[in-house]
């Protein structure tokens, strides 16, 4: 019988029968602090946001996204056996059609192609269908090899190797899909292969597919793509298999919004962004010049502190489309110290890079849910959330009407303490034997 003043203890019987995943009530994630916006793309955010409705944050990553792309593939960082490079996907969620995600890509691309007009002429496209399809833009010339044939009965008297197609000599593309919830119900259809060729394009650049009839591949490509989708859509048409297989963790969530009403449209007319697109423009001829890059001590120290958080195992949905945190995080990273002119990751640019990724993380959260995908473990969690005086053992094991032994609550409570989702504390008793009480965290 409840005692005290916090309400009843939630009953979980019907999900400890099996019952659907308990739902953990999402936040819209904090916005976006100060550390995030640093450096030029943080001066380009500034200049544009009073002039447009669309969200900060979706602005800087498509700044950050299109940047990478442009530099193109010259510098990388080494992380074990995997070298990344700066391009990234990004896909900017709006909770309805009135994100202002296509405003926010437009100026980018407006501001970015200033500071290289062949890109902007050449390298953007839409349209991602196929694996096939996206190897043809950035594919390596084709070479095919026939029989020459001679004498009346021609036989095969020797070979000749000739060039069919010439290729594509500039390997950056970046894809922009504002319907994205096309490209998630393409990529889940047995047999297109457009899941593992997105997949290639973030980690190496070498695509090709084992078709008979299909000889075109890329090496060195320099891939990178945004997309624009609803909450509702990206729920509806991201299936499990491709959460699971990798498609989605090579990806930004970005949830954004409408950051204002503008009737009239601001004036970005008005706004001379010459100086900054000459900043940009020299960013980029520097970046081109770098080959590895590295941390300084002060980032290295700070990488060191984080990087168990960041590689930590992480289970359920959000831990399936959030599991490369170290990866996105190097890689924006490098993308802020490039923007600085730097071939050196200093503290600034990896703080920035924290903080993008906490943004995305508590996108994900938002987007998803932060279920753990265990039934026992997701209830204990809503209870104890829903107590903040928190709950005993005993009180613990009430929640399943006796459907759940004690070691699978036990399993479950060392679930949650792994994840960083509960602790336990110890408090003297009456009767002088001490009392554990789980808390939420």
């Amino acid at each position: 019988m409840n005692t005290d003043n916090q309400g009843p203890i939630p009953s979980a019987a019907s999900s400890a029968n099996g019952g659907s995943r308990v739902p953990i009530d999402p936040q819209w994630p904090d916005e976006m602090q100060p550390e995030a916006f640093h450096g030029l793309a943080g001066e380009f955010v500034k200049m544009i946001e009073p002039h447009t409705e669309a969200d900060p944050a979706g602005l800087l990553i498509q700044l950050l996204v299109a940047a990478g792309n442009v530099i193109g593939r010259t510098p990388f960082f080494t992380a074990g056996k995997d070298q990344h490079y700066t391009n990234e996907f990004a896909v900017l969620v709006g909770a309805t059609s009135k994100g202002r995600k296509g405003s926010s890509w437009s100026v980018i691309r407006h501001l970015v192609g200033q500071a290289d007009s062949a890109w902007l002429n050449g390298n953007i496209r839409a349209g991602l269908s196929s694996g096939e399809g996206l190897i043809w833009d950035v594919r390596d010339a084709i070479e095919v090899t026939e029989p020459v044939r001679t004498g009346k009965e021609k036989r095969v008297t020797d070979y000749q190797t000739y060039i069919k197609d010439q290729g594509v000599s500039d390997k950056r593309l970046i894809v922009v899909e504002s319907e994205f919830a096309a490209t998630l119900r393409v990529a889940g259809r047995d047999g297109n292969t457009l899941s593992a060729v997105v997949r290639l394009a973030w980690d190496s650049g070498y695509l090709s597919v084992l078709t008979t009839n299909n000889p075109a591949r890329a090496t060195g490509a320099h891939i990178s793509i945004i997309g624009h989708v609803t909450k509702d859509e990206l729920l509806k048409y991201l299936t499990d298999s491709e959460a699971g297989n990798g498609f989605a963790n090579r990806y930004l969530w970005v949830m954004v919004k409408r950051s204002k009403l503008l009737p009239d449209g601001g004036r970005l007319d008005t706004v001379d962004f010459a100086p900054l697109v000459r900043r940009l423009a020299n960013a980029i001829d520097f970046a081109r010049t770098v080959g590895q890059m590295n941390r300084d001590e002060e980032a290295g120290e700070l990488w060191n502190e984080v990087y168990g958080h960041l590689s930590r195992d992480r289970v359920g949905l959000l831990g399936a489309v959030t599991s490369r945190a170290e990866a996105h995080t190097l890689r924006l990273s490098c993308l802020y110290a490039l923007l600085d002119n730097s071939a050196v990751v200093r503290l600034p640019h990896l703080a920035a890079a924290l903080e993008v990724w906490r943004y995305c993380e508590d996108s994900c959260k938002f987007i998803f849910g932060d279920s753990l995908g265990d039934v026992t473990a997701d209830t204990i969690r809503t209870a104890l959330r829903r107590r903040p005086i928190g709950l005993t053992r005993t009180e613990i094991s009430r929640l399943f009407d006796g459907h759940k032994s004690a070691d699978q609550v036990t399993r479950a409570l060392e679930l949650l303490q792994s994840q960083n989702m509960a602790e336990s504390r110890s408090s003297p008793t009456k009767k002088g034997r001490p009392e554990e009480r789980w808390f939420a965290k």
